[in-house]
């Protein structure tokens, strides 16, 4: 039997001109996956990253730290199918005032905690894109998203073979549509469990032909063994 593990990337720079890019906390997160991975004697054979830079920065934070211990250099695969969703597509077609990033940053700026309270408006924008009422208004539906997320998993599983393992760089987004249709996690409530994603979080799939369930979901144990809770962020 095989093994899937969906990474979610290290943190990214939120509230940045470019989120698209790992902060010095998502560096640190990554080193210490790949730190673990040698520690617990993890097979890295195949690697897998979406196209966002955040996934290769990732993936390649922790092969630094994976590299140095003698370790063999991974086959690296790169699939678009494991992309985030236009997180900014989804908010501005709620909230289209902010295009304009000052509009949001003065709407922060007025708030008692500014990270709560983006999360409160991020989270009705999700719940629009889902709710399949407004499909046209995006350039993918949720429906399409999820579809996209589960063929680059089966593109996988045919790739990685019988009995082997493979990790995967990904985002919050296809990690819970793959883990929505694992469950059959109704849409109103998959978002519940994206919001408590963690970055760098660990989520193992196992694999046999025809077959594929869910062993364990969002561990962060890499994390948790430096004792510092400052390390365990959500975005």
């Amino acid at each position: 039997m095989g093994a899937i593990y969906l990474v979610r990337h290290g943190q990214a720079s939120f509230g940045a001109a470019d989120y698209d890019q790992l902060s010095e906390l998502g560096v640190r997160q990554a080193t210490l996956l790949g730190q673990w991975l040698v520690q617990t004697g993890q097979d890295l054979s195949l690697l897998v990253t979406g196209s966002h830079r955040r996934h290769k920065q990732s993936s390649d934070a922790c092969l630094a730290a994976w590299l140095p211990n003698g370790e063999r250099a991974p086959q690296v695969l790169q699939d678009p199918g494991f992309d985030e969703f236009d997180h900014q597509q989804v908010l501005l077609r709620l909230m289209p005032e902010f295009a304009d990033p000052a509009v949001l940053a003065a709407y922060l700026a007025q708030q008692e905690n500014p990270a709560r309270a983006f999360q409160k408006v991020f989270a009705k924008a999700v719940a629009r894109w889902v709710s399949g009422q407004h499909d046209g208004d995006y350039s993918e539906s949720w429906a399409v998203f999820k579809a996209r997320c589960n063929a680059a998993l089966a593109r996988l599983l045919e790739a990685a073979g019988k009995g082997q393992s493979a990790w995967v760089f990904t985002s919050g987004g296809p990690v819970s549509a793959i883990c929505q249709q694992l469950l059959a996690i109704p849409d109103r409530q998959i978002f519940e469990l994206n919001w408590a994603l963690v970055n760098t979080g660990v989520t193992k799939l196992l694999h046999s032909p025809g077959r594929v369930s869910l062993s364990y979901m969002n561990s962060y144990a890499h994390l948790e063994s430096a004792r510092d809770p400052g390390l365990v962020s959500y975005r």
